[in-house]
């Protein structure tokens, strides 16, 4: 599945405990667009389950649509995205250290059910290939078991701009 040998990786135990505080040590994110509450599970070097609870509060929804609140696509997609990168983050020990992980692209995105307030947004990403400093993933964005978006997309570790 990867092109990069994770044996050592696999045999590890899963992390969990993973909150907030975490959450933010290994993601330059934040409010209003820091899309993740709190990761479930990590095995690192293959997969992470992360969770976005989705508030009426969140300032997307005075617009998107009014009487009729639903969650961008898109925003969904970067849920999943930021899940990607804790996931990469945590399997290449990076946390803290000012990289970054920066979006390339999106392949078939697929947009399944509405995400309303309320809904604890569940956010599945893995590996699909491992290669130098681009990575790509297959992401998976639920409520309550109910696939709400799907999309492969790639990624790759940088510094930040200067």
């Amino acid at each position: 599945m990867s092109d990069t040998d994770t044996s050592s990786e696999e045999t590890k135990a899963p992390i969990v405990d993973y909150d907030i505080h975490k959450v933010l040590k290994a993601l330059p994110h934040r409010y209003p667009l820091l899309l993740v509450d709190r990761v479930k599970e990590i095995h690192l070097g293959e997969r992470i389950h992360a969770v976005k609870a989705v508030s009426m509060n969140e300032e997307f929804f005075q617009g998107h649509f009014p009487g009729a609140p639903i969650m961008p696509g898109v925003l969904q997609i970067e849920a999943l995205a930021q899940a990607a990168a804790i996931l990469g983050i945590e399997t290449l020990e990076l946390a803290g250290s000012g990289k970054l992980v920066i979006f390339m692209g999106i392949e078939a995105a697929k947009f399944r059910a509405p995400v309303t307030p309320g809904c604890l947004l569940d956010l599945e990403v893995e590996f699909l290939q491992k290669r130098s400093r681009v990575y790509k993933f297959k992401g998976k964005a639920s409520v309550e078991g109910k696939a709400s978006c799907e999309a492969e997309f790639t990624a790759m570790i940088a510094d930040p701009p200067k």
